[in-house]
């Protein structure tokens, strides 16, 4: 009898077990599938508008983002460009607007064409390099402009240009002075790189709007334009566009006279535009790679084009890792 007792317990308690998983089955079948929220497409950064030539600053806490704008029409295939803009993010992620900080018309030398540009920061005020077609001296120019604020408004510095196609006779082009580049070294002595077909460099003086010595030049594999002068821990870097369509390279060296060894290629051709301009800053310990991009359809390309960033990352020998464009950009 208790043998009895024994197995029909025992196969109740089983009965149940098995009911207890089937309904906790049906439960979990029943819960609605868990879907990953889409990441947002961050790249391009700014989609209200075309913007190209990136270069950026870091000034208490907040990353400074100027671009040229790219006007051209449709229908128009060549650059047009008659001022620059600016921008400022506290988390790489939004970004707002000022009000249009310098135009090709606040310097009165020259005839337009608002090129790849630079800001730097020294002694609580900004200095904006920027490439233009002179008025009266044949071909690309470099002016200064100089302001009390990272937004502007800024203002002609010198009253000429500080950089003209007659003081370059290295190539017979009228656009090889172009895209500056500006680096204050760890000793106060600031420099002046910029250049296409070749890449020169000279010494600033304190003051940021004349020159302090010759004009240097430096031979770089495949060089086309876009220098860019940066410095981390004990190596200077100097990126610039290469070969065309183009594509960013890099060089490495412990002194900023060089000599500089050849590292290869840090981003690829960017999307269907045939220029790449790059900046490099770091903010909040995180390194940035700013470039641009023909991405904004259906009117974007080489003539109308778009700043995008991504992460950047170094190897502990301080050698760069290749860029991975993204259409998320950062997050």
């Amino acid at each position: 009898m208790m043998k009895h007792i024994f197995l029909f317990i025992v196969s109740m308690l089983l009965f149940a077990a098995c009911n207890s998983k089937k309904a906790e089955e049906v439960s979990v079948s029943e819960q609605p599938a868990k879907v990953e929220k889409p990441l947002k497409i961050n790249n391009p950064i700014i989609k209200d508008k075309f913007t190209a030539d990136a270069a950026a600053i870091v000034s208490n806490d907040k990353v400074y983002l100027y671009a040229g704008h790219d006007e051209a029409p449709n229908d128009f295939d060549f650059y047009k460009m008659n001022e620059w803009l600016v921008y400022s993010s506290s988390d790489m992620v939004n970004w707002e607007e000022h009000p249009v900080p310098l135009k090709t018309s606040d310097f009165s030398w020259a005839s337009g064409d608002a090129w790849a540009a630079q800001v730097i920061e020294r002694n609580g005020k900004f200095y904006w390099y920027v490439t233009v077609s002179h008025a009266t001296i044949e071909g690309k120019a470099i002016g200064v402009a100089v302001a009390d604020s990272p937004i502007g408004p800024f203002k002609d510095a010198l009253g000429k240009a500080i950089i003209t196609n007659d003081m370059t006779t290295h190539t017979d082009i009228s656009w090889d002075d172009i895209d500056p580049s500006v680096i204050i070294d760890d000793d106060g002595q600031a420099y002046l790189f910029w250049g296409n077909t070749v890449c020169h460099y000279a010494k600033l003086k304190e003051n940021m709007i004349e020159l302090d010595g010759p004009i240097e030049t430096i031979e770089l594999p495949n060089f086309t334009e876009a220098p860019w002068i940066h410095k981390r821990g004990e190596w200077y870097y100097l990126s610039y566009a290469y070969q065309f369509p183009e594509k960013i390279a890099y060089v490495m060296s412990k002194s900023i006279h060089g000599p500089w060894e050849f590292k290869g290629i840090l981003n690829e051709v960017a999307g269907n535009s045939n220029t790449n301009h790059q900046a490099i800053i770091e903010f909040k310990g995180q390194p940035y790679f700013f470039y641009h991009n023909g991405s904004i359809q259906p009117n974007g390309g080489s003539f109308r084009r778009s700043v995008c960033i991504d992460k950047l990352h170094y190897n502990e020998d301080g050698t760069m890792q290749r860029i991975v464009m993204t259409s998320e950009g950062i997050q």
